[in-house]
């Protein structure tokens, strides 16, 4: 099995793969993503002159980084059982808008405040709802001579260079006011998101594929040591593939670029609470332990941290509306 991963040793950051026990270093000046740039074949070429070389340490004492520096970051809502408990939780309202069935649906995230696993969360200013998602990520490689636009499904597969998992922190209740304008998520979403704890190469997946494309991964979150929730990955309503088909119309993927696959049924608190009509499990908070697993990649871990204590809302100055034919300039010449 390749991963592909990055770490901190001594202060030191290298990129490399991580085999058992231990993690061999690319050479010197190259990095996870010169490999996404490189693609999947001459990535499984590296790693076998690279795995078992004199250049490595012990897992044991290196920290993991995310896996790699992402050049964008679209997260997409891919699992029905998830969009019907949120809805309830959020609308209030019963089943599955129609809307969601027909085309998959993604938004842009942050891809500057990706975190790795063990490190600590910080609660953001203003939230008391710290909410975590349970999904997957695909990490898109180069495909010799294709520019990433408009892709078919077959095509789109090719350009997967390979999986992680992904925490998409979520702080509720700033996303709830944000969405009511009928845009975002913004500030609910952007302080925080996990990747890790390395990106398994695609083709260790290759046999796990059923016949329509989805890959039967199980999958689980445990805050505390306690099992939250549970799914597996083939109940997206689109394979992986038709997610990267879909972001390239009329538009790129380009190596580095990070596709979530939204959050996985029962895989984050508020679908809970919708369901249940009660905060049961409670937000998150400071000192809880959160823990994703997804069969045949890993497991990331994280700590929820302090609470930071500012006030970022700046209300709107309220302003008298002037009619359209208004003349600024010739009022302020008087």
């Amino acid at each position: 099995m390749v991963k592909l991963a990055r770490w901190n040793d001594g202060g030191e950051v290298r990129s490399g793969f991580i085999h058992e026990d231990r993690a061999y270093g690319l050479p010197a000046g190259q990095t996870a993503n010169d490999l996404l740039e490189a693609g999947l074949d001459e990535t499984l070429a590296t790693a076998e002159r690279v795995i078992g070389g004199p250049s490595s340490a012990p897992l044991s004492s290196v920290v993991l980084l995310a896996p790699l520096v992402p050049a964008t970051l679209r997260d997409f809502v891919a699992f029905e059982e998830h969009v019907e408990g949120m809805r309830i939780s959020i609308d209030g309202a019963p089943g599955v808008m129609e809307e969601w069935y027909q085309a998959p649906t993604f938004y842009f995230s942050n891809p500057h405040t990706i975190r790795a696993t063990d490190e600590e969360i910080a609660i953001p200013a203003g939230c008391s709802q710290l909410d975590f998602e349970t999904e997957v990520a695909a990490v898109i490689g180069r495909v010799p001579g294709s520019s990433g636009t408009n892709l078919s499904a077959a095509q789109a597969q090719q350009h997967i260079f390979g999986y992680t998992v992904f925490n998409d922190w979520s702080a509720r209740d700033l996303q709830r006011r944000e969405m009511k304008v009928s845009l975002g998520p913004c500030k609910g979403k952007d302080f925080a998101g996990t990747l890790g704890p390395w990106i398994v190469t695609a083709d260790e997946f290759e046999d796990r594929h059923d016949s329509d494309g989805f890959l039967a991964l199980r999958m689980s979150v445990d805050v505390n040591g306690s099992r939250v929730g549970e799914d597996l990955l083939s109940n997206m309503g689109w394979p992986f593939a038709e997610l990267v088909a879909y972001a390239s119309q009329d538009s790129r993927v380009l190596p580095g670029d990070v596709l979530g696959s939204g959050t996985c049924g029962s895989g984050c608190l508020a679908e809970l609470w919708g369901r249940l009509g009660d905060q049961a499990p409670p937000p998150l908070q400071t000192g809880d332990s959160v823990s994703m697993t997804v069969e045949g990649i890993g497991t990331i871990t994280n700590t929820v941290g302090p609470r930071r204590e500012a006030s970022t809302l700046v209300r709107a100055r309220p302003r008298q509306r002037l009619p359209r034919s208004y003349d600024g300039a010739a009022a302020a010449r008087g």
